[in-house]
């Protein structure tokens, strides 16, 4: 039942994306390769963007404990149902574990982009405290152009995750793939792309809340034709996940 609703919801967001697309080619001299966008249906790649599962609570580049496997096998079960053509992950422990479990379910092997990697980790410093990190984070979380001594801005994160984006959807055209990440990113990614009117339709005041909106194997659903085009056409889907 949870999946037949979730493939409704993004077929009705997959027709948005047909208006969308219209509008661009009526109004802008937006090209893709060959020529406009005039199909698509079957040219936009549909990502998967899953958040790792729960992690063990430690500094470094820790693993799953076992709520997070958990999680990870019900995405696992979820995701295996699905016409995935590709999987792509985070080099982090605690995504590679979380696709290493979609990739049985799948039949496929894993493929590692550090592009995926999350905006920055506790340990990452030398010497660094949680606390320290914490105001660290939140501090790239409330100026998205401040650089952190080690990882990327807010603002950085986002555009890493846009452009591996737009480069698999150039190489799948038409495909679904699945991107094994972490919740910063991908709000980092989200409010580069998207203006925050749309968002606070997916979640009231979405920027001030945006640290809690991704749980542990939520799955983001956006669609892309390439050349930073995006649809989000579904945000934070836990259903599959039996607590």
């Amino acid at each position: 039942m949870y999946l037949d609703d979730y493939l409704i919801s993004l077929t009705l967001n997959q027709l948005l994306f047909v208006n969308h697309v219209n509008d661009l080619n009526r109004n802008t001299n937006c090209l893709c390769q060959g020529g406009p966008f005039m199909n698509p249906i079957a040219t936009s790649t549909t990502f998967y963007l899953v958040r790792h599962g729960t992690k063990v609570r430690a500094i470094g580049d820790v693993p799953l404990s076992p709520e997070g496997v958990l999680e990870a096998r019900q995405t696992a079960r979820h995701l295996g149902r699905l016409p995935l053509a590709a999987i792509v992950s985070s080099p982090l422990r605690r995504a590679a574990d979380t696709a290493g479990y979609i990739a049985e379910a799948s039949g496929l092997p894993v493929h590692t982009d550090v592009r995926l990697r999350e905006r920055a980790n506790w340990g990452d410093l030398p010497g660094q405290t949680f606390e320290a990190f914490v105001r660290m984070w939140d501090r790239c979380t409330n100026d998205r152009d401040y650089v952190p001594p080690v990882g990327d801005s807010a603002r950085q994160a986002g555009d890493r995750l846009s452009s591996l984006l737009s480069e698999q959807a150039l190489q799948h055209p038409g495909q679904h793939l699945a991107l094994i990440t972490h919740g910063g990113l991908i709000t980092d990614f989200l409010l580069n792309a998207f203006p925050e009117s749309e968002l606070n339709r997916w979640h009231p005041s979405f920027v001030s809340r945006q640290s809690e909106l991704v749980p542990e194997c939520s799955i983001t659903t956006v669609l892309s034709g390439g050349h930073g085009r995006f649809v989000l056409a579904g945000f934070a889907f836990i259903q599959h996940l039996q607590k």
